[in-house]
This record gives structure tokens, C-alpha cells and sequence, in this order.
């Protein structure tokens, strides 16, 4: 673990984030870099700054957490990516360990435990809300079960996962559909959640691996 952990904050909530900086530079060992309320200045203060964690919130304006998540992992930054969100749903918790979260910790706790999270993650921990534990067995226990099967999509996770293949972004799939950049990352989250992919990099060799199904 670095001898000054250097930390990007990026909550769309600004009295959350004040709480958060709050508590954060009161820490010896922890600098704030910067911090922000949306996911396109998240990511260039990531690249401008090279933290060693970022703490995001899930919902942003602009980027959302996952989409920063990701263009992390693309470029292949150090930086630790740890999810705050209000949501305790375990489709939403395996969406950020898919998209490279190496903490997940929930808002209602978030203050009291964010210390020990921001830690961890920057000595190459993981750290997950306590009341997740579950989600961990769960997903766990399904990475040894049964094989994925197309047959559990819906129709338009049938569509998405072909255009995903093609080797569409999010927002090129959104474009595409109509629809929006968040309700496509839900529609991954689930495909993920169904058929049991897991790693960056699944979703797309499985849609791959499968394009001649597809239709």
C-alpha cells in the first residue's frame, strides 16, 4: 500500500460528496485529488491524476459509474475502482465485480465503513459491504453450476447480445435501439446474471462465441 493513498471522488449528490470529502481528508495517509459530480470529469480526473483508488457513485450524469468502470479497464489503469450506491440488489452488485469494482459498499453505511474500503482496495484488497456477503456466495456457488444457455434471453437481450458480437459499444447499441446508454448496461448486467458470465471480458466472447445463434 502507498505511504499516501491518493484518492478521485466522483458522487452527483453534493451533500453526500461534502459528508464523504468530510470524512475522507479528516484520514491521515488519504489526499483527495479532486472530486466531481459526474462520470466524464470522473474519468478525466482519473487520467489526469492516476489515482491509486476512485470512489464513484453507480448513477451519474454524463458517464455512470459503470461506463467509467469501464473505459478504466480499457486503458489499463492501476487506479481501484470502488462503487458507492443506495441499491442493495445482487444484480447490481455482480455488474460492478463484472465491470472491475474492487469495492462495493453500500450508502447508508458508506461513511463509517468508506476508511476501511478506500484501504483495502489501495493495498489490492477487496472489500464489500458487510451485508453483501451473500451476493459473494451466491455468485460463488453460480460460477460452478450449470452452463449458460441462450435460451434464458429475452428477446431484446437476444437483439443486444448480436449487436454486442458486432462489436457495438453501449452507446452505438442505445443508438441503434433507441433506447438508453443506462437501460443497455442493465440489459448486459442481466445477460451477465443469466448466463453466468463473469470477467471484463466474457460478455463479449460469449456473444462471440455465439454470434451464429443469434439470428
Amino acid at each position: 500500500m502507498p505511504d499516501t493513498i491518493h484518492l478521485v471522488i466522483a458522487d452527483d449528490h453534493a451533500i453526500f460528496r461534502r459528508g464523504l470529502l468530510t470524512v475522507v481528508e479528516s484520514e491521515a495517509g488519504i489526499t483527495v485529488k479532486a472530486e466531481t459530480g459526474d462520470g466524464e470529469s470522473a474519468l478525466a480526473m482519473i487520467l489526469e491524476h492516476e489515482p491509486d483508488v476512485a470512489v464513484l457513485d453507480v448513477d451519474m450524469p454524463g458517464m455512470d459509474g459503470f461506463e467509467v468502470a469501464r473505459a478504466v479497464q480499457e486503458r489499463n489503469l492501476a487506479t481501484g475502482i470502488v462503487f458507492l450506491t443506495m441499491h442493495n440488489t445482487e444484480t447490481l452488485f455482480n455488474a460492478a465485480l463484472d465491470a472491475g469494482a474492487k469495492g462495493f459498499v453500500l450508502k447508508d453505511g458508506a461513511l463509517p465503513e468508506i476508511i476501511d474500503c478506500i484501504r483495502a482496495v489501495a493495498a489490492g484488497r477487496r472489500y464489500i459491504s458487510p451485508q453483501l456477503s451473500g451476493y459473494l456466495v451466491d455468485r460463488s456457488t453460480r460460477s460452478v453450476s450449470t452452463a449458460p444457455t441462450l435460451k434464458e434471453l429475452t428477446t431484446s437481450e437476444s437483439r443486444i447480445l448480436k449487436l454486442i458480437a458486432e462489436q457495438k459499444t453501449s452507446r452505438e447499441i442505445a443508438d441503434l435501439l433507441f433506447i438508453s446508454i443506462r437501460t443497455v448496461d442493465r440489459h448486459r448486467s442481466n445477460i451477465c446474471e443469466k448466463l453466468n458470465l463473469r470477467g471484463p471480458n466474457a460478455l463479449f466472447k460469449f456473444a462471440v462465441a455465439n454470434a451464429s445463434n443469434l439470428g
